[in-house]
């Protein structure tokens, strides 16, 4: 068998048509034709308000903390089993980042830690839904509306997956969604806002446009644009979200072929799990999973190297994933961790992410699964 990578970016087959329709329109800067048919679709598919289409999903949590007035001094929040963006789009406002412990469960924010780290200077709590696998928000945002605290969800993974029936990303003041070429569905580099309440929407355009008011103009709401507030150029370009239409039009058969991967390796790993050589994925009850990645939690971070280079032998690319930001440099100088880091670094030293993309074959699953079981009876 040929080398199984670890992700393989989407592909439909209608990107390249649907990027030439961008080109033969001569619009392909952004807000096109094909960014409105993105954005919309996921408001139909969400219920937000609003969503806007960004260059990241980095850029769409930088949106939220300007949206937000966040200021040197504030303290945001978060877990520190996160990727670097989650802090950094409120670090870059000049607020400290407040790290919480995680979940062992599902890698989640412990929703039962987050009040103790709640100080006069907190302004906003940043759930991360880890894995696609929605994070306790009936308590978050029952915490936040008794502290007056916004929540601004990092849903980077949380496409098409869902919380008591509500869409992640769609449950907080703001969500903010990735189309890296490593998610579910991908623009190659790209993002989304997604805004809860209209009183926003007008403001996240202006940032989003540079400080102008040019949405409006667009519209036929003003006869010209003007520099209205400070601002930056967030939005992609058409021929991005037009390669990203064509993935959100097959949205839900790529979601069912991504689930039946993922049920394939829970189904043929649980021997292994009810024997205690690993542990699987938890999905709560109340939460449905967009089969984002499948991983599994070995002894140690010894054992995990040690099965990365066993699988790596047999042509199968498996990865660890975040370093615990309060252990990195930067996450020292802006950042802090509230009480004790129980499970964060323990855990995220276990966790070992197997190939999980929208054209993984059975066989190929099959494969990757007889060289864990393979590792574990050598071992």
């Amino acid at each position: 068998m040929s080398m199984i990578n670890f992700n393989v970016p989407p592909f439909t087959g209608k990107e390249m048509e649907y990027i030439k329709q961008a080109v033969d329109a001569q619009k392909i800067c952004g807000d096109g034709q094909f960014t409105k048919k993105c954005s919309e679709w996921i408001e139909q598919k969400t219920g937000a308000a609003k969503v806007l289409l960004t260059t990241s999903c980095t850029h769409a949590t930088e949106l939220a903390a300007l949206l937000l007035d966040i200021k040197p001094g504030d303290e945001v929040i978060m877990p520190s089993y996160t990727f670097v963006s989650t802090a950094d789009a409120f670090v870059l406002r000049g607020a400290t980042a407040v790290f919480v412990d995680i979940r062992p469960d599902t890698m989640n924010i412990d929703e039962t830690l987050i009040e103790d780290a709640i100080t006069d200077k907190t302004r906003a709590i940043v759930p991360v839904h880890y894995a696609g696998v929605g994070c306790e928000m009936d308590t978050i945002n029952d915490i936040a509306k008794r502290h007056s605290l916004a929540v601004v969800e990092d849903a980077a993974q949380g496409i098409m997956s869902t919380y008591k029936g509500q869409a992640l990303g769609a449950i907080g003041d703001f969500g903010c969604y990735s189309f890296h070429e490593t998610k579910n569905y991908s623009m190659g580099e790209g993002g989304a806002l997604l805004i809860k309440d209209e009183k926003y929407i007008e403001r996240a355009e202006i940032f989003r446009e540079k400080g102008t008011d040019r949405s409006k103009y667009y519209r036929g709401q003003v006869d010209k644009y003007r520099w209205q507030d400070f601002g930056s150029s967030y939005l992609p370009s058409d021929m991005n979200a037009a390669y990203l239409y064509a993935q959100l039009e097959m949205a839900d058969e790529i979601n069912e072929i991504r689930l039946a991967r993922w049920d394939q390796y829970k189904e043929m790993l649980t021997p292994l799990a009810k024997a205690g050589s690993i542990s699987l994925p938890y999905i709560p009850d109340e939460c449905v999973h967009n089969a984002h990645m499948f991983y599994i939690k070995t002894a140690n971070m010894d054992e995990r190297t040690r099965l990365i280079d066993h699988l790596k032998a047999h042509d199968i690319l498996s990865v660890f994933h975040y370093i615990p930001l309060h252990t990195a440099p930067a996450g020292i100088k802006y950042g802090r961790f509230n009480g004790e880091d129980k499970y964060t670094t323990s855990e995220s030293e276990r966790l070992l992410r197997l190939p999980m993309f929208y054209k993984l074959t059975e066989d190929e699953v099959t494969y990757i699964c007889e060289q864990v079981k393979a590792f574990y009876a050598e071992n």
